[in-house]
């Protein structure tokens, strides 16, 4: 059995996911929602993801300027996140757009917006997370109709 001051130490731990890795400035770091084909010489192509009738992206290249259509995607993508959350947490800011980083990509007709939570900018500490999701991505149409949700589970 563990002491009390043990078990708080190891729940302290596993909740703050521990100290980040030091990191080099060869070091890549890879995004679980674009999975890049391994590198190596013998490492084939990579079918590519194909899920709820949609063909997501390796990697989301984001628009260096919104055109309208986009923007219809980014709020339709940024209301459906938003709506994923309990009324209750409305007011919290963390919950908020205030507290979204909104990303979007356009490939093959379709916008691919990425929204990442960012607890930081609501004076949380840089790093936190406050769920298990950390970032959500959907395929939305150039009239702003969410197609599909990235089915991503950490």
């Amino acid at each position: 059995m563990l002491r009390p001051h043990a078990l708080l130490l190891l729940v302290s731990l596993l909740q703050d996911g521990g100290t980040e890795p030091a990191r080099s400035a060869h070091s890549i770091v890879k995004n679980p929602a674009f999975p890049a084909a391994s590198a190596g010489s013998d490492a084939g192509v990579r079918a590519p993801i194909v899920a709820e009738g949609i063909q997501w992206p390796d990697d989301l290249q984001p628009l260096a300027t919104l055109d309208g259509p986009a923007v219809l995607a980014a709020h339709a993508a940024l209301q459906r996140r938003l709506s994923r959350y309990p009324k209750e947490y409305a007011r919290s800011c963390a919950f908020s757009a205030k507290g979204m980083e909104v990303i979007v990509g356009e490939e093959r007709g379709m916008y691919f917006v990425r929204i990442n939570p960012r607890p930081d900018r609501c004076g949380w500490a840089p790093g936190t997370v406050l769920a298990f999701d950390e970032f959500e991505l959907y395929a939305v149409s150039p009239e702003g109709k969410v197609l599909a949700r990235y089915p991503y589970v950490p």
